[in-house]
């Protein structure tokens, strides 16, 4: 089971260079692929921002029939400052390890900062 990181929507969105794998891994892993609400909000932002509003629509419409969005109970949040200093992660990169870590999932991303991460699985690309 895998959460994707919000870079590999943003990739797919906007056409970047690896797009098409991302696609592929969405094809053959749908029905094993979570999405957190902190990476639709995100998603949201940038495309909001881009004057992609029609683009988001399009990607909801999509993520939602197909992808189970997953949230961090509120009882998680405060142990992030501890986490975070263990880490060493961005708020976004740690709140995604925090989703994973407790939904058992793997982080699926192309962000290095991942790296540091031993306690969970990853997978970079």
């Amino acid at each position: 089971m895998y959460l994707l990181d919000t870079n590999r929507f943003l990739e797919i969105l906007f056409k970047q260079d690896r797009s098409e794998d991302c696609k592929k891994f969405l094809h053959a892993n749908y029905n094993k692929i979570f999405i957190s609400d902190f990476s639709i909000h995100s998603i949201g932002v940038i495309l909001f921002r881009n004057k992609k509003q029609k683009l988001f629509e399009v990607f909801l419409n999509d993520v939602l029939t197909k992808i189970r969005i997953l949230n961090l109970p509120a009882a998680e949040y405060l142990p992030m400052m501890k986490l975070s200093k263990e880490n060493d992660l961005d708020f976004d990169d740690l709140y995604q390890y925090i989703v994973a870590k407790y939904y058992d999932l793997q982080i699926v991303t192309m962000d290095s900062d991942f790296k540091k991460i031993q306690d969970l699985k990853m997978v970079f690309f």
